[in-house]
């Protein structure tokens, strides 16, 4: 996303992510501090503030600079935007708050950051969307309700893939997320996975490698997160699901 250079310019500037954006991006700068959270803990590392201080007070930062933005877009005062400031506050204190504890509970003060700040990124998204109706961006109709699922899945830190015995699977955790379309988001640069950043599937398990949105991805379900699509699109139906393990949340590559 950018904007038409300015006189004098020689080059595009970006253009500032809008409030919604950046609710999406505060839950994947959460979901990586978690991540590293686990692999901190799962490497035994000493259960002092100082591994994860400076990643707090950022996310801390970060989170005032969020909320700072929802403000100045002067929405409607309504109860459920009321709600998502307040929600939004409790994110920044516990963030802050994490700094003077040892890391199992830093882990456990920010365990729910990341769904707290997509379901705020869901309220923001409806006011403005009431607000300026007539001219916010169109909804990209590329996306289906399988596509727009599946982002806003990784979007909240769930989808995560790993190899064993010389196969790959998928493993999510609140709604179905099938191969194929990890396979078509990451075709379309919507998505990206990081090698062995996401804490093992059992104690002392390999690690997994997680799901992230880009930039582009990031853009996507900003311009859909209130209001997804209502069909799946002709052509667009998955291929059956191999059968799913005990915990039912992996399938085959």
């Amino acid at each position: 996303m950018t904007t038409p250079p300015n006189d004098g310019l020689l080059f595009d500037v970006a253009a500032p992510p809008t409030p919604v954006e950046r609710l999406l991006l505060l839950a994947d700068q959460y979901v990586q501090h978690n991540d590293t959270l686990d692999q901190l803990l799962r490497a035994g590392s000493p259960s002092g503030p100082a591994a994860h201080v400076a990643s707090a007070q950022h996310l801390a930062s970060a989170t005032h600079a969020a909320i700072e933005a929802v403000s100045d877009a002067r929405l409607f005062a309504s109860h459920e935007l009321a709600d998502a400031m307040f929600r939004l506050q409790q994110l920044a204190f516990l963030s802050s708050a994490s700094t003077d504890h040892g890391l199992p509970m830093a882990r456990t003060l920010t365990a729910l950051a990341p769904t707290a700040a997509i379901g705020c990124a869901d309220t923001v998204a409806r006011e403005l969307h009431r607000r300026r109706a007539h001219s916010t961006s169109a909804p990209d109709h590329r996306l289906t309700a399988t596509h727009h699922t599946a982002l806003r899945e990784i979007a909240l830190g769930n989808v995560v893939t790993t190899s064993s015995q010389g196969r790959e699977y998928v493993h999510y955790r609140d709604e179905r997320v099938l191969i194929g379309t990890l396979r078509s988001l990451e075709a379309n640069g919507l998505t990206e996975r990081v090698p062995d950043s996401a804490p093992s599937a059992y104690v002392d398990g390999p690690l997994q490698d997680r799901i992230r949105l880009t930039s582009v991805g990031v853009t996507a379900l900003a311009a859909v997160i209130s209001s997804p699509p209502a069909s799946k699109g002709p052509g667009t139906a998955p291929a059956p699901a191999a059968a799913p393990t005990k915990t039912g949340a992996a399938r085959s590559l």
